[in-house]
């Protein structure tokens, strides 16, 4: 399935109905006066949270979104039909922002947010709504409310507690399936994931999690390098990071560069959003830095590595995700942040 994450869709609400110029016509009442009915409400345009869905995907092929008219209204002051609402379901996770991406109109971030972003107007008042001592017989009445229209702008950003970011090839997918039930595409070339992928782990006792890895960021993404930092507004939700470092030296080069490299894209991202309304800053974000691929370094050479990241102030664990060589004390790290997290943020 093909993985959309930003669309730009046409809304319009509904119009109001006209009211009714109408007449009592009865056996026995003469002057029966008037009786026209108010028109009927236009239908509303709302964004709904659908959790069956994965991706802006269905949004390539239908990209407008009208609700119904309100119906007129009719004689002996019956009132017409409301317009039926234009519902728009989106995939948990999915911003609203205008057309232009400048401003948020609503985060959708709860399995049951429902946002009426345009209302349907309202029905017009039929001549009998218009009747008093002066004027017993109007022959007028109100047309309906024209309905709203707009272009809006809907970014997906998936919901994850933890994010796993890296070099392509320094091993997320394959930590991604090793820790879960995920299993993305895996080959020994760059730019294997082309799309963010999710996996739920199992934590120590009663605790699971949502992992996200990232895919094509490298040194000079932000000036559209590589994948760029498209992916880089899936990990903004997160609580904390998974720095994955190819540790074996075999890509040519330096796993201490690696880290810093990365990091130095994370805030340039930083700038580049920081006058964005609802952004959260990536670059101060607390790091788990895991050296992959440990399993072929020798004593020395992990005696060097650990040596270069106390120096950055980093404590990193040694890891194989092909091995399965320290991969429960990375989970076991992992609920523990998320554990200290909830303690924090707790009402």
């Amino acid at each position: 399935m093909k993985f959309i994450d930003e669309v730009k869709i046409f809304v319009r609400s509904g119009s109001g109905g006209p009211g009714s110029v109408s007449w009592r016509r009865e056996k026995f009442v003469p002057r029966g006066g008037p009786d026209g009915g108010d028109g009927g409400r236009g239908g509303n345009v709302v964004f709904k949270v659908n959790p069956q869905l994965g991706t802006l995907l269905d949004f390539k092929f239908n990209r407008r979104f009208l609700a119904e008219d309100g119906n007129g209204g009719e004689r002996q002051n019956m009132t017409g039909a409301g317009g039926k609402d234009a519902v728009v379901e989106v995939p948990l996770g999915t911003v609203v922002k205008s057309a232009d991406g400048g401003q948020i109109l609503a985060d959708l971030s709860t399995k049951d947010s429902v946002y009426t972003f345009l209302e349907g107007g309202r029905g017009g008042k039929g001549n009998n709504f218009f009747k008093n001592s002066v004027n017993q017989a109007p022959k007028y009445a109100q047309p309906g409310e024209p309905g709203a229209e707009a272009e809006v702008r809907l970014e997906l950003k998936l919901l994850a507690d933890v994010g796993i970011i890296g070099f392509p090839n320094a091993g997320k997918s394959t930590l991604i399936s090793r820790i879960s039930a995920a299993r993305p595409k895996i080959a020994d070339y760059p730019f294997t994931t082309l799309v963010p992928n999710l996996g739920v782990v199992q934590g120590a006792g009663e605790k699971s999690f949502v992992v996200a890895d990232i895919p094509g960021l490298i040194k000079g993404a932000h000036t559209g390098a590589g994948l760029g930092i498209k992916f880089l507004k899936h990990i903004e939700r997160t609580k904390f990071f998974v720095h994955l470092v190819d540790a074996s030296g075999f890509s040519g080069r330096d796993p201490s560069e690696d880290f810093d490299d990365i990091n130095e894209e994370l805030k340039l991202y930083d700038k580049t959003k920081k006058n964005e309304e609802g952004f959260f800053e990536l670059g101060t974000r607390k790091q788990i830095v895991v050296l992959n691929k440990s399993d072929v370094l020798d004593d020395s050479t992990k005696k060097e590595l650990m040596g270069k990241f106390k120096k950055k102030k980093m404590t990193p664990l040694f890891l194989s995700a092909v091995t399965g060589q320290g991969i429960k004390e990375l989970v076991d790290e992992m609920t523990r942040l998320l554990n200290d997290y909830e303690k924090e943020n707790q009402d």
